[in-house]
């Protein structure tokens, strides 16, 4: 009961955060169940992260145990803990789309490095298989990500690309920002940048 009430209370903060970060309310119903995907998602990855940051880096018997058993050295858990808890900031704290991208491949490694291991090892599959399905839900808080959260690529006079064009029935767009825009139906046209 209390851990859903975080989870809906941190959805909330994180939608209402974005707003205020200019990002525009979601319209439709696929738009909110986009929204609240990603803040669901992208909390729970860094609620984990955070956690086992600080577990690493206290070094409950738990985590030493079942690092003893895959046979790593207990150092290890001083070189993994902070980069955990800074993910969960970088994931978090809005702008900083480069930051982002390498914290969300940084969990994703650290997710599949502990499901190799413990398959490696020959452990049951109730031991990999939450690893397997972080590692799963941080490539899809990555997909959802609103576009204000993204990687754009910047153009030669270092403007943003745009992602939405209407063109009045163009071929190619002329905003120079090295895209090719395929003009669909009605004139509005998708951008894909390469």
């Amino acid at each position: 009961m209390l851990v859903g009430a975080v989870i809906v209370f941190a959805v909330v903060g994180g939608i209402l955060t974005a707003r205020a970060d200019g990002e525009e309310a979601p319209k439709t119903r696929a738009e909110w169940a986009r929204t609240i995907g990603y803040w669901t998602l992208t909390i729970a990855v860094a609620f984990e992260m955070v956690a086992g940051g600080i577990w690493d880096l206290l070094r409950i018997e738990f985590v030493r145990v079942s690092l003893a058993r895959l046979g790593y050295p207990l150092y290890l858990l001083d070189i993994l803990g902070p980069p955990k808890i800074l993910c969960a900031i970088a994931v978090l704290v809005p702008r900083l789309p480069r930051l982002k991208e390498w914290a969300y491949s940084g969990a994703v490694i650290n997710y599949l490095g502990a499901v190799a291991s413990l398959l490696l090892t020959g452990r049951s599959v109730g031991e990999w298989v939450a690893p397997l399905v972080f590692a799963a839900s941080t490539m899809r808080s990555w997909a959802l990500r609103p576009v204000t959260r993204k990687m754009v690529r910047r153009g030669r006079r270092g403007k943003r690309a745009i992602y939405r064009m209407v063109y009045s029935g163009a071929d190619r767009c002329s905003h120079g920002g090295g895209c090719v825009c395929d003009v669909a139906s009605g004139g509005a046209a998708a951008v894909s940048v390469t």
